[in-house]
């Protein structure tokens, strides 16, 4: 088993005495869309926030996520062990969010899975769901080849595997179709195909965000710059904007996806090898309002997190069993939190006004910790967790993405988002405040009526 060349997770756990002080108190920030390899602005955020919805955007994805490439004739069979997904008919141009829990049923993490061959696969998402297939891959009795290709601001220097683009909204079918010389594609959502692009086979992978037509485009890095200026001089025709990292990290508000939960690793003895493992410093950092001496309270499963149609007992899998017992039980529901304007405009006003002075509320996305966990309430009760917070451009709202009993889920009801932490934790980014319990209205996720109709109707394979 490979070891960790720093301090391991369950040796920090065991060290501090309590996973939520551990994470809750690293000097660890929050997750960066690239900044550093991807300009935050090319013109303003708010303007390219809008171009997804008017004409076109384009986004550059190469240095913000994790790959993990798996080759080999167990490929599909270590998928399915980890995977709640089927992956019946899996192979090449396939496509589908995947998502693994541990044995008790609880989310680890969740990523895109592309099939480049039949038995060759690309894993792309933050690093709670590719540390666990990696550790999986290595300890386990799998006849299957990795490489993991980190994101940019851990790679030393050296470009990435891939390049990684998205071109989205209303002008993006005409603007392919100029680009390939070809018409669009007719290719379902999460489906894959190719394309040519100033001369060069691009893998296109049929996407979309807040209900607008996309495609993720991606190759060999040594192509890269060659296939984004096509699409930049092809795109002036048709109002493309190039989005930068600020603009970009709200997508998912709108979308309703929400990014990188909490995963459930800290407890249970058969995640104890995996814990020592893992360096402690993979465990992230926590930012919000809940504060649980038990961590087991910052959990979701698939249910609490929409991914309940992505599970399937047609196969064995990690936590099947537990799953099972919970698919037909209540469960908490994802939903948009429109925060109301009156206690945002006080949150900010306590910047230059007499009084309590509240945490900084970062525009245009609000987290201060790579897991961002704010306790809902209502009466005074915790009736859910707001997970990811930030403006929306075109609702011209600051808005959450929160899982919440099923009694609370309908719209138009009425809760509290705690916004601050008490006590306030060590981490360098909090400063000293209090906290506010902000007024919020329950709306359905996605936020768009045409990414809630629409977006999802496609199936999922």
């Amino acid at each position: 088993m490979d070891k960790p060349t720093t301090e391991s997770l369950q040796a920090a756990i065991d060290r501090v005495g309590n996973a939520v002080d551990l994470i809750r108190n690293q000097a660890i920030r929050a997750f960066s869309h690239g900044l550093g390899f991807v300009p935050g602005e090319f013109t303003n955020w708010r303007e390219e926030a809008m171009a997804w919805h008017t004409t076109c955007a384009l986004m550059n994805q190469s240095h913000h996520m994790t790959d993990l490439f798996i080759e080999g004739p167990d490929t599909v069979r270590l998928l399915e062990h980890l995977g709640v997904n089927s992956v019946t008919g899996f192979g090449r141009d396939k496509a589908k969010q995947f998502v693994a829990v541990n044995d008790d049923g609880f989310y680890i993490g969740d990523a895109v899975l592309f099939g480049l061959e039949d038995t060759s696969v690309d894993l792309v998402g933050r690093r709670t769901l590719i540390d666990w297939v990696e550790y999986n891959a290595r300890t386990g009795d799998w006849d299957v080849t990795i490489e993991r290709d980190p994101q940019s601001v851990q790679r030393g220097g050296r470009p990435p595997k891939l390049y990684r683009y998205e071109i989205q909204g209303p002008s993006t079918a005409p603007l392919v179709e100029k680009l390939t010389g070809q018409p669009v594609p007719d290719v379902k959502f999460f489906g894959m195909t190719t394309l040519t692009i100033a001369g060069r086979k691009v893998r296109a992978l049929r996407h979309g965000m807040a209900g607008q037509i996309g495609f993720e485009l991606f190759g060999p890095w040594e192509e890269g710059e060659e296939i984004y200026e096509a699409i930049r001089q092809c795109g002036q025709e048709f109002g493309l904007r190039q989005v930068g990292a600020m603009a970009y990290s709200t997508a998912n508000l709108e979308s309703g996806w929400i990014p990188g939960p909490l995963p459930a690793i800290f407890t249970g003895d058969r995640l104890a090898p995996y814990r020592e493992w893992l360096p402690a410093t993979s465990a992230g950092s926590l930012g919000g309002s809940l504060h649980s001496t038990d961590i087991t309270d910052y959990y979701f499963t698939p249910y609490d997190l929409g991914y309940g149609r992505l599970v399937k007992f047609d196969h064995d899998f990690v936590g099947r069993d537990a799953l099972r017992a919970r698919a037909d039980q209540p469960h908490r529901h994802k939903v948009t939190l429109v925060w109301h304007p009156d206690d945002v405009a006080r949150l900010f006003a306590s910047l230059w006004t007499p009084g309590p002075t509240y945490k900084y509320f970062n525009i245009p996305k609000a987290r201060y910790g790579q897991f961002q966990l704010d306790e809902v309430l209502s009466q005074g009760r915790r009736v859910g967790i707001s997970t990811d917070c930030g403006y929306v451009v075109r609702d011209q709202a600051v808005v959450s993405l929160a899982v919440v009993d099923e009694e609370f889920a309908r719209p138009g009801t009425e809760v509290q988002v705690l916004w601050g932490e008490d006590p306030v934790s060590a981490k360098p980014v909090v400063e000293p405040h209090e906290q506010l319990a902000v007024r919020a209205t329950v709306e359905s996720a996605p936020l768009d009526r045409f990414a809630r109709t629409k977006y999802r109707t496609a199936p999922q394979v």
